[in-house]
């Protein structure tokens, strides 16, 4: 332990701890701006600068070590001089254009402003400009980074993807594209402080949509929607149901609300019978057979492992195939022509913006499956525009035949969701009797020096079926290149881009300093143990889509609507 003093309180802290750590867990708070715990601890920003005695200049409290005796002032009027100081500087060369930014309200700058006292800067404002195509799902506005570096460090230690780099030296310093390999994940969105980066919005053309007479527009919100979306309107998470979701979309003005786990359960009936077919016939496929729901995974196939793509399951994600069975079935059963129906999709992600362009996973030539994505914050500022009181809503069921969805359809939006519910279908499927879904894999971490995964091995049909689970892209690098040196072999692999998939997504609320992937991934495995069916081929509606419609997994039809290469998409 070291002996320390702060604002002439005496601690003993262990030793090397940073002087901010050592001052929050002694409740002294010391702002921060650039600052992420064990990511981006660099000091670029200088809002964290305290005073040692007996040194000349201010050190940064984020990445200074505390030393036996040390004397620490975080609020003299040296420090006090010096953070308003730093942060008049910062705004010199920010656009403050508060009242018309994406993040006003939960903005960090705008919060050490007001924390500081700030109101002004008196240095002239010079911001520069540089070019962006906006139509890209991700956009980056060059007038508001604060070159805090976070996006740079995210994307380099938690993705391992190093798309983000400083450019140029000095006063021309910016942050720019150095790799074009980025996979959309939007970590680097929901890290950064400001809104340098952010997820393009298609709430406008929206809202156009529900105003035309002529167009039917249908909303399916995603499994992990349901467990972030309240963080937007201030309610608890358990009185911020789903079907509060659904009642406050119709008052938006939706016609149809539907909830995208009956396409979850419709890509476990498929994929789950991919993988069957390929246990049956081992030497006609390439092993391990690995998921393929999640765009953001397909891309780094796509852009940075290639070798890859022809393992991936055929099978769309439930986005994508609950759009192209509400534009075929679903209009047959409304007798309307498909041209007239606008599909909305609430997502917790940014890829899915991308997906949904994908000319080549669209069943019919002509017709988008997927018209837009909405991330979970678009939807909370579509909820304010329609001046929605939430929590005076009663709740309300989704529309049916396309809004029921199982417990294995819940879980997708969690990492391992979608491989539990998987496993848990071809169990039913062979042996013909429901597995305990509690109990029926018990995950084992692995870990190398480049990152970590989880693995198992389960028996279905007598044989021993090897599993693995990863998210986050690092993660990915590590487990891909395990496999492909022969460490590891496994016969079905689940992958999400983000941290703790789908929860953590790049399009889901934005909290500084929290990660809330894993709280919100489990709250989704409550809701399906709560569940009254948790076996995607239990679901009535599923049966009654094969029935009527489909005729069977992996058929001709369910291929046609439900099934995609991923090396041919051109995007």
């Amino acid at each position: 332990m070291v002996n320390i003093t702060i604002d002439g309180k005496k601690l003993q802290v262990p030793e090397n701890t940073t002087i901010l750590q050592a001052a929050r867990s002694n409740g002294i708070p010391i702002p921060t701006l650039c600052f992420l715990e064990g990511i981006n601890e660099v000091g670029a920003c200088r809002v964290c600068v305290v005073e040692v005695k007996g040194m000349q200049r201010l050190v940064s409290s984020c990445n200074t070590q505390v030393r036996e005796g040390m004397e620490i002032l975080t609020r003299s009027e040296k420090v006090r001089t010096a953070r308003r100081l730093n942060v008049e500087l910062i705004l010199s060369q920010h656009n403050m254009s508060c009242p018309t930014c994406h993040r006003n309200g939960n903005c960090e700058l705008q919060k050490i402003c007001a924390d500081l006292d700030v109101d002004y800067t008196s240095y002239p404002i010079r911001y520069r400009q540089h070019p962006w195509d906006n139509s890209f799902p991700l956009i980056r506005d060059e007038t508001k980074c604060i070159r805090c570096m976070r996006c740079i460090s995210v994307c380099d230690k938690i993705q391992g993807m190093h798309v983000w780099d400083l450019i140029n030296a000095g006063a021309r310093t910016r942050v720019g594209l150095v790799q074009k390999t980025c996979t959309l994940c939007g970590q680097c969105i929901t890290h950064c402080p400001v809104a340098a980066l952010r997820a393009r919005d298609d709430s406008e053309k929206v809202w156009k949509a529900l105003s035309d007479p002529d167009k039917i527009v249908i909303v399916q919100v995603a499994p992990a929607v349901r467990t972030a979306w309240a963080e937007e309107t201030g309610m608890p998470r358990e009185e911020a149901t789903p079907l509060k979701l659904a009642a406050a979309l119709r008052h938006i003005g939706f016609k149809y609300v539907f909830d995208t786990n009956f396409g979850a359960d419709l890509t476990i009936m498929e994929e789950s019978a991919e993988l069957l077919e390929h246990l049956k016939e081992p030497g006609k496929h390439k092993w391990p057979m690995f998921t393929s729901c999640c765009p953001g995974w397909v891309r780094f196939c796509k852009k940075v492992a290639p070798d890859m793509l022809p393992h991936l399951s055929t099978s769309k994600s439930p986005m994508a195939m609950f759009s192209a069975i509400s534009k075929s079935y679903y209009a047959q059963l409304l007798h309307v022509d498909p041209h007239k129906i606008v599909n909305v999709a609430v997502m917790p992600c940014v890829a899915k913006k991308y997906e949904c362009d994908v000319p080549e996973i669209n069943a019919e030539p002509g017709l988008k499956d997927t018209d837009y994505v909405m991330t979970t914050r678009a939807l909370a500022r579509m909820l304010h525009v329609a001046n929605v009181d939430v929590a005076s809503l009663q709740p309300e069921p989704f529309d049916n035949p396309l809004g029921a969805g199982t417990g294995g359809a819940i879980i997708f939006g969690t990492t391992g969701g979608v491989m539990e519910a998987a496993v848990r279908n071809a169990y039913y499927t062979v042996e013909g009797r429901k597995p305990d879904p509690d109990t029926f894999i018990t995950w084992t971490w692995r870990q190398n020096e480049e990152g970590s995964w989880r693995d198992c091995t389960t028996a279905i049909g007598g044989a021993g079926i090897r599993l693995a689970v990863t998210s986050g892209l690092a993660n990915t690098h590590a487990l891909v290149n395990a496999i492909r040196s022969g460490a590891v072999q496994y016969d079905f692999v689940e992958i999400m881009a983000c941290p703790g998939g789908c929860s953590g997504g790049g399009g889901q609320p934005i909290h500084s300093g929290q990660e809330l992937a894993w709280e919100r991934g489990e709250y989704l495995h409550k809701l399906d143990r709560a569940s009254k069916l948790r076996i995607s081929c239990e679901n009535p509606y599923i049966q009654q889509l094969y029935k009527d419609f489909l005729g069977e997994p992996l058929s001709e039809r369910a291929e046609h609507y439900l099934h995609t290469d991923q090396s041919q998409w051109t995007i």
